[in-house]
């Protein structure tokens, strides 16, 4: 297994990161992040349009680039740096993954293509009240109706749910097997209600279905299929978190190192350069564990994929924590405000924690499937 990037990715990479500068910067972010809608429409076209990016790793016969999930991953971490804010990982992260995992060849090519031409916004549905994300724990009911069926239930903290113009929805069918439905958005019977999340970055909903229809993607039971999505969204997610960490441990040096106190830059105290030291030796780890974890989706080693989203989301969430936390401290008074970006890598940092499963419990999956446990 080669773990080095080719000069291509490494050329996409620096693209992508002067493309993300000029087009999301702090001020652009905040203004996005104030309005009503939570992400740039202009802005998302042309991520699609110029560069692809919502179609990035969807095979060119269903619209997209046809790249692989190195060059997605990438993508998503770049966009931590910046905390691009929008529907991209609920989109193309978690909905275009179940659908390519669950979808028959003929349901993807309906339903890729107006995420890769970015024209259609989607999410995935799956914890309940009790907020699990493992499809043991669903109970939404599927009732059947020709090709479909009526979906009834709550999906409570969905992300973008209210944007979304697609719903992919995990629901017990009435065998007691699990089945994935693509709803639409603007279903009479889907009723959306915003809530505030911890990171003002994303959007939440409260979903709740009365006889929504639902198109049922693929045959027979989906929990393998939800299962794989959701261990290459934690993977993405991962991704993700190892850019804003690096990009945490870049504004804590920066600032080290102009900040004067006692007539001496900050950085040259011990203590902080223990801090930095130490987040450094953090985010290096987090970024071999996420990078490996790329490998092993881009393999399709279906054997290994969830030992490898287990150690990525644990390792990077707990990581991201640290940097974000240690980046709030080296700023000192400031970085507690709200005019400055370090509490946004804070809130993320916490939320980004919970979403698809905590650092516990992703390692507490880790330490099962290695045979570990008590």
């Amino acid at each position: 297994m080669d773990f080095a990037f080719s000069d291509e990715q490494d050329e996409f990479r620096d693209t992508l990161r002067r493309f993300l500068a000029e087009k999301s910067p702090a001020a652009e972010m905040r203004r996005v992040m104030d309005s009503p809608e939570g992400y740039d429409a202009a802005l998302w076209k042309q991520m699609a349009s110029e560069l692809g990016l919502q179609g990035v790793a969807i095979p060119e016969a269903q619209g997209g680039q046809g790249f692989g999930f190195l060059e997605l991953g990438i993508v998503f971490e770049e966009m931590g740096r910046v905390l691009l804010p929008g529907p991209y990982l609920a989109t193309v992260g978690l909905a275009a993954e179940a659908i390519r995992a669950a979808a028959s060849p003929e349901q993807q090519a309906a339903l890729l293509r107006g995420i890769a031409a970015g024209e259609t916004l989607a999410t995935l549905a799956v914890p309940e009240e009790q907020g699990s994300w493992d499809p043991a724990d669903i109970a939404l009911r599927a009732e059947p109706e020709g090709e479909g069926a009526r979906l009834t239930g709550r999906k409570p903290f969905v992300l973008d749910g209210a944007q979304s113009d697609l719903v992919v929805v995990a629901a017990r069918e009435p065998g007691g097997g699990l089945g994935l439905f693509a709803a639409r958005g603007d279903d009479p019977g889907l009723r959306a209600t915003p809530c505030d999340p911890l990171d003002p970055l994303r959007r939440h909903a409260h979903l709740d279905l009365e006889g929504v229809r639902g198109e049922r993607l693929g045959e027979g039971d989906a929990t393998a299929a939800l299962q794989r999505a959701l261990h290459r969204g934690a993977i993405l997610l991962a991704a993700e978190m190892v850019g804003a960490a690096q990009r945490c441990l870049e504004t804590s040096v920066e600032y080290a190192r102009t900040r004067i106190q006692f007539a001496r830059a900050i950085g040259s105290f011990q203590a902080v350069k223990h801090k930095a030291a130490e987040v450094l030796l953090e985010v290096e780890s987090a970024r071999s564990a996420a990078y490996w974890s790329w490998w092993v989706a881009e393999q399709d080693d279906p054997a290994r994929l969830a030992e490898a989203a287990h150690l990525a989301k644990a390792v990077c969430a707990d990581t991201l924590a640290r940097a974000a936390a240690e980046n709030v401290q080296i700023h000192g008074g400031i970085g507690f405000t709200w005019e400055h970006d370090a509490q946004l890598y804070y809130k993320r940092a916490r939320s980004a924690d919970v979403l698809l499963g905590d650092a516990s419990w992703h390692r507490a999956r880790l330490a099962e499937g290695l045979g570990l446990g008590a």
